[in-house]
């Protein structure tokens, strides 16, 4: 139950709600948002009449009466909302004109972490309150096709079952599902096994051209589609490194990246119509085909205009953006993707894929002016999207602020952050300065994040560098970045303890910061006590200190578990014990050398007299200051993983 209902206060003292009016096709939608929201249908309720109107949201509640017009059926729900928060409020005439014709999100359940049913089914109804339309399950091969059995094998894919119930679920809210699959690039967990030898360029890339690519791909496009109500489907295609530059090139020889992507492109599109179905596209590839350093944010980019010319008509090309805080950037970028032929479709981000905090700064950041020039320019498609880069560390649950972000932006042509920050409260029950300080992982003294690209993660690498290695030792030097953990440690408890259901979205960022405390800069400690060849230090350390930090470690780790089982499927969780695992073996490991050189078993520890590198190679010592690296087998170690 939503908090902000207190325990069913509605139902008490303003005797529910009676509906009327135009309800065909409502009705199993609003019982399932009864519990959700804790309101309660009455034939003595206040009267509420439902009917429809043109275009836009209208609701209004006064002299003991409702109204809702809507125009879609997602519409409604978001108006019940309006409605229903009304009545906890005050007397409220409310009008919202609908911004875009699609605005909804894309869940990453490729990177480890597939959500449960059960869960999608939760972020559907917050969806609905919210009046985001379009749901995309990202799955690069986390989805069922008969014939192919390492499709996804351990994976946790989807099955055909699966897919149904989502769907049918969604649709009882107006909410759409729409595949969202890869037909070119991102496909390294299925070409690694011997069965899909013969179907890949490069360890991540199809071969383009092949017949058996294209026979494979038909499989996948139907298997994708079949248990969908929608017409719709994204097949990817973006970030083919290397295309034809693998087996391609033994095969067929050197030919221009701008041929290939163009002819699979068409090859592709061919089965799409077959189907009957709508494709969009990633566009990076052919922003970045056209420029000289393979950049997609390259302004100086040349598409030559034959090749634009030849694009198809038939397919939408998604102009996807988490990164630039500037509105003209977006603007000029939008304006280079009209010239593709088709409208244009926007996809933003959540930063949720940089470990385990989600970076709201940067995340309102860029969405504020994404969606600012969108509306300007004319963009009627958006969506945004929750990536779980490496390993799915974050809880996807995090990132429901940013839905309410895009959501507040898709009824409004001027966006109130302090109204966002109202409809959170009801939509979710949660408190937006609580989830805003989930960022504050990634922003301790000395890390960057203010006008760049991609700010600082320090909350993933200082976690799992190793601590007698210490690869990025050198960038914490001289911050006070310990101290900074044990604060927002404080402060996160208290931000699960006020946010009700949601408490399990801090719990594991605090046994995060509690680690972190103790671990942010305990090799630069153990370096410099090594150093001065102080033994006590380093004995008190060996018995003391890295004991303490094991222990908080394995809690940390209990509790990520519980976590995981409980929104995802089982599978991908391995990968995060074998961290946390790799992470306690090594703390043990450290214990052991201190105590072999203390006790005299060896001469030195050959760890800790290596000099410290800054990590980029780029730093300079009178600047110092902390990184970005999102890739754990970078972080854990120099050597061979």
């Amino acid at each position: 139950m939503n908090p902000a209902w207190n325990g069913g206060e509605l139902m008490a003292s303003q005797r529910g709600i009676r509906l009327e009016g135009d309800l065909a096709g409502l009705e199993a939608g609003i019982e399932a948002l009864r519990g959700e929201l804790g309101f309660c249908l009455a034939p003595e309720g206040i009267p509420v009449h439902v009917s429809r109107s043109q275009q836009n949201i209208e609701v209004s509640l006064e002299n003991g009466r409702g109204e809702i017009r809507y125009n879609r059926k997602i519409h409604f729900f978001r108006a019940l909302g309006l409605l229903l928060e009304a009545l906890l409020d005050s007397p409220v005439q409310r009008k919202e004109e609908p911004q875009f014709d699609m605005n909804g999100v894309m869940v990453d359940a490729s990177r480890n972490a597939v959500m449960k049913p059960d869960s999608i089914k939760i972020l559907l109804r917050k969806m609905a309150v919210m009046g985001l339309d379009v749901l995309m399950l990202y799955t690069e091969d986390t989805y069922a096709i008969e014939t192919q059995p390492y499709f996804g094998y351990m994976r946790g894919r989807y099955t055909d079952q699966e897919c149904r119930e989502i769907n049918d679920y969604a649709g009882l809210f107006g909410i759409e599902v729409i595949p969202c699959i890869q037909t070119l690039a991102h496909l390294e967990t299925f070409l690694q096994w011997d069965a899909a030898k013969e179907l890949h360029d490069t360890p991540a890339v199809l071969l383009a051209g092949s017949d058996r690519t294209y026979a494979l791909i038909e499989e996948m496009v139907t298997a994708a589609a079949k248990p969908f109500q929608s017409k719709k489907i994204h097949i990817g295609m973006d970030e083919a490194h290397g295309l034809g530059r693998g087996r391609y090139l033994d095969l067929n020889g050197y030919r221009p990246r701008f041929e290939i992507m163009t002819d699979h492109l068409q090859r592709v599109l061919s089965i799409t119509r077959k189907l009957g179905l709508q494709p969009m596209i990633w566009s990076d590839m052919y922003v970045r085909i056209g420029s000289q350093t393979g950049d997609y944010y390259d302004e100086k980019a040349v598409i030559p205009e034959e090749v634009i010319e030849n694009l198809p008509r038939d397919v939408k090309f998604v102009y996807w953006d988490y990164y630039h805080t500037d509105p003209e950037f977006y603007g000029k970028y939008i304006r280079l993707h009209k010239k593709f032929g088709s409208p244009p479709v926007f996809a933003g981000g959540i930063w949720t894929f940089s470990g385990v905090g989600t970076h709201y700064e940067k995340t309102f950041m860029a969405t504020d002016a994404a969606l600012s020039a969108c509306k300007r320019e004319g963009i009627k498609e958006v969506f945004t999207t929750i990536w779980m880069d490496d390993g799915g560390e974050n809880n996807l649950f995090s990132s429901l602020l940013g839905l309410q972000l895009f959501a507040e932006h898709g009824y409004a042509k001027k966006l109130d952050r302090e109204r966002v920050g109202k409809r959170f409260r009801f939509c979710t029950g949660a408190d937006l300065q609580s989830f805003m300080l989930l960022g504050s992982i990634d922003t301790p003294p000395g890390a960057k994040w203010w006008q760049v690209l991609e700010p600082d993660n320090p909350g993933k690498y200082l976690l799992w560098q190793d601590i007698l290695t210490g690869l990025f030792d050198r960038h914490a030097e001289g911050f006070d970045v310990a101290s900074h953990y044990a604060r927002l440690a404080k402060s996160l408890k208290a931000c699960a303890a006020r946010n009700g259901e949601w408490e399990h979205v801090f719990e594991v960022p605090v046994k995060l910061c509690e680690v972190l405390s103790l671990k942010s800069d305990i090799g630069i400690r153990l370096k410099r006590l090594y150093d001065e060849k102080n033994h006590g230090e380093l004995a008190h350390f060996a018995k003391h200190v890295l004991p303490d930090l094991h222990q908080r470690v394995g809690e940390m780790r209990q509790v990520h578990r519980d976590q995981w089982f409980r929104i995802y499927k089982p599978f991908g969780w391995e990968v995060l014990d074998i961290r946390y695992g790799g992470l306690l073996a090594r703390i043990d490991t450290a214990i052991k050398r201190l105590a072999d050189f203390l006790d005299g078993r060896i001469e030195r520890v050959e760890e800790l007299e290596a000099e410290r590198l800054f990590f980029d190679g780029l730093t300079r010592p009178e600047d110092g200051g902390l990184v970005r690296c999102n890739r754990y087998q970078r972080i854990c170690t120099a050597n061979v993983l």
